[in-house]
């Protein structure tokens, strides 16, 4: 595992049950069930429950009765061709493997209307992409992409596989053909950016984020009419560290088509992160880029 990645704690927004939807007994539980309280939870958003069965009032997935182990996954990226170059075409073929079995996963459920997200991040935050591998026979999701300059890039593949728990599974590429690029040396930037076609600002509380500790991200989109929601959310947030070792995709907290849009985070570590914040209006997927400065707790 490197860092958070797999322990999803970017979804967490403060264990506030705001899902509660009364206290009575569910008549569709099992009578054994019928004598204890059962808590139904969200497994993608943990922080929305209910005694209830039903669905997530944030991302629309059935909750589940208590929190399933969350077991680890492992992800098998194969290439073709096996040494890729910048500027070319390449293949990329997924392969799930379950901790359990140790066998290919083929089963998965859609979460916000894909079986599958991919990002692809650059080593020097100036690439950026989210994409939707399609699943082939076998189980195995692929994707054609170009890499458009030589050095490290960083995979980030977003799953659920059937009777598992949603997965964030980070690869790497080296990708050759030149000089290797370096890191980038990040600087915090808050300043408004264009996003597709509306102006995309944003508010961070606290004013200096603390490393462990709730941070409040609010977007201002303009123009906010005609705002859509982009797989099925009001926007979607890939936050990754300087060195690529901590990133995490998170969705709203707080959103209604309006052009307020408030994420939660917490980041794990001191440092700078590097935001990609993606919104849709009028059919078109804008993504505004913005970096924080992270301090220590003192």
């Amino acid at each position: 595992m490197i860092g958070i990645i797999n322990r999803r704690v970017f979804i967490f927004s403060g264990l506030l049950a705001s899902g509660l939807m009364g206290q009575e007994k569910s008549e569709s539980l099992p009578g054994d069930l019928q004598d204890e309280t059962v808590e139904f939870v969200c497994p993608m958003d943990p922080d929305v429950r209910s005694l209830q069965p039903g669905k997530c009032r944030r991302c629309g997935m059935a909750l589940v009765p208590g929190i399933p182990d969350g077991d680890e996954y492992r992800v098998s990226v194969s290439l073709r061709p096996r040494s890729p170059r910048h500027g070319k075409k390449m293949q990329l073929a997924f392969t799930v493997i379950s901790p359990r079995t140790g066998k290919r996963v083929t089963d998965f459920q859609v979460v916000h209307e894909k079986l599958y997200h991919l990002f692809i991040v650059s080593q020097d935050l100036q690439f950026f992409l989210h994409v939707h591998p399609r699943k082939s026979s076998g189980g195995i999701f692929r994707y054609e992409a170009v890499f458009p300059k030589p050095g490290m890039y960083r995979l980030l593949s977003d799953f659920y596989p059937q009777n598992g728990t949603p997965q964030l599974i980070a690869s790497t590429v080296i990708v050759r053909g030149g000089l290797i690029t370096a890191g980038t040396e990040l600087k915090p930037d808050s300043a408004p950016k264009m996003a597709g076609e509306m102006e995309v600002s944003l508010t961070v509380e606290p004013q200096q984020p603390i490393a462990g500790m709730k941070t409040l991200l609010f977007f201002r989109l303009n123009p906010a009419n005609g705002l859509e929601q982009y797989l099925g959310a009001w926007g979607h947030m890939l936050a990754a560290s300087s060195d690529l070792v901590d990133m995490m995709h998170t969705h709203p907290f707080l959103a209604d088509g309006g052009p307020e849009v408030q994420f939660n985070i917490i980041f794990p570590r001191a440092g700078v992160y590097r935001l990609w914040a993606q919104f849709q209006r009028k059919g078109v997927v804008g993504t505004a880029v913005f970096t924080v400065l992270v301090s220590e707790l003192k």
